[in-house]
């Protein structure tokens, strides 16, 4: 009997620790995932609400005061000059969670060519853990409504399903992701799977993510799906209504059109912004924040104090008003030795056209003032370099717009005639 009680005990105890175990390691399971929709009924309207406080607060901050960030990296990129203007260790590596599927979608797009394709579920996609749509083995649901469960519910299940449609497999499709990652110049940018679930070997910088997001915006589809806050996708033929995971578009924050949220353990909270007021076009990047409110904040704060501190300048209508301001003064003062005429000079394309920034733009002009003819059309006699406070942000060639011959003996007995007048 004792032996018996002694058995039944050992049992119980192995049950209890086999729950504890299981109970552990679903807790981990979903903590290393994005966003799942329990927590967002919990969180969703608070936060908003705790947003638009926020945003109050920070458009009546004082000038000049920069914002105090969570965040272990960030990057304030500006979609017009192709530049970083303000940030955190943006360069340095770091995981990058759901942000991921920024690739995975570019990817999709560039290699469908009918978006209402039929994909048929395999067992793989269906397992995929973390956040998911909820799709199940031998579901039929087409591209098109698949980009919509990859970046608005942030599927990991829609991103193995088109990986293995688009790719055959998530190993070589994470192959294509790294290729167009390479083609992009995107040298601190490596994918192994395309939902970016943990993996030391899956990373990027918060500056790159923000240049892979301007160029994915490009594609008129990403940009129309990413803004999208509602939607209606079809499983099965059966209709079904999702909503966006990115509390920052749905806060209703002025210019926002997008782009991704994203959630693992190493990463932390990530978020990916894109917003316009007026001209400026500007790309927020927030990684490793310690809570969905920290990063939608630490947004919410940067893009406030981009707008407040920063202007748009057109580069080129300055530069060209300073080169026309030089050439005036300065023309006359190129001596053309033997040439037929005065010289007549204009200036190369300026690559940037317009930059956003919180400094002084600077031109400064040098050039030769002397010339044996005759003179080639486009030689270069100077250039003009562009200032953005201290850096250099472009060079641009001064060149002459005309040839210039050399005298010869007619022109010297016009002269001659001339001076015995």
């Amino acid at each position: 009997m004792k032996d018996i009680k002694k058995l039944y005990k050992i049992k119980l105890i192995f049950i209890i620790l086999l729950i504890t175990i299981l109970i552990n390691h679903t807790t981990i399971s979903i903590a290393n995932t994005e966003e799942n929709e329990d927590d967002e009924k919990i969180l969703y309207e608070n936060i908003i609400q705790e947003l638009e406080k926020e945003n109050n607060s920070i458009e009546t901050s004082a000038s000049n005061q920069k914002p105090i960030i969570n965040s272990r990296r960030y990057v304030i990129y500006d979609r017009n000059s192709k530049r970083a203007i303000y940030g955190k260790d943006e360069n340095k590596q770091m995981a990058m969670a759901s942000t991921t599927k920024i690739m995975t979608a570019t990817v999709v797009l560039e290699k469908c060519n009918n978006l209402n394709e039929m994909v048929t579920i395999s067992a793989k996609a269906a397992r995929t853990g973390g956040s998911t749509l909820g799709i199940n083995t031998g579901d039929k649901i087409t591209v098109n409504d698949l980009l919509y469960g990859l970046l608005l519910r942030s599927g990991n299940d829609t991103a193995v399903a088109l990986a293995e449609y688009i790719g055959g497999s998530v190993e070589q499709f994470a192959e294509l992701m790294n290729n167009k990652a390479k083609e992009m110049g995107l040298e601190n940018t490596h994918f192994v799977t395309p939902h970016g679930l943990d993996d030391p070997n899956h990373y990027t910088t918060a500056y790159e993510l923000a240049c892979l997001t301007d160029y994915a915006l490009k594609n008129e589809k990403f940009a129309n799906i990413v803004k999208t806050k509602y939607a209606t996708i079809s499983i099965n033929g059966i209709t079904r209504e999702i909503k966006n995971t990115n509390e920052l578009l749905l806060s209703d924050v002025e210019g926002i059109y997008g782009v991704k949220t994203g959630f693992t353990n190493n990463a932390g909270r990530c978020l990916v912004t894109a917003v316009k007021r007026n001209n400026m076009d500007l790309i927020v990047v927030v990684l490793g924040a310690d809570t969905r409110k920290d990063r939608a904040k630490d947004s919410l704060k940067l893009i406030n104090y981009a707008f407040k501190e920063y202007k748009l300048v057109n580069v080129e209508e300055f530069a060209n008003k300073e080169f026309e301001n030089w050439k005036e003064i300065n023309k006359n003062r190129i001596y053309i030795n033997k040439g037929r005429k005065n010289i007549e000079l204009e200036i190369g394309e300026i690559g940037v056209k317009n930059i956003v920034t919180n400094k002084n733009i600077s031109v400064e002009i040098n050039s030769i003032n002397y010339l044996e003819a005759p003179v080639e059309k486009g030689t270069k006699i100077g250039t003009m370099i562009v200032k953005n406070g201290e850096e250099i942000i472009e060079e641009v060639d001064i060149l002459t717009s005309k040839k210039i011959e050399r005298k010869n003996i007619i022109d010297y007995f016009y002269i001659f005639a001339k001076i015995l007048k």
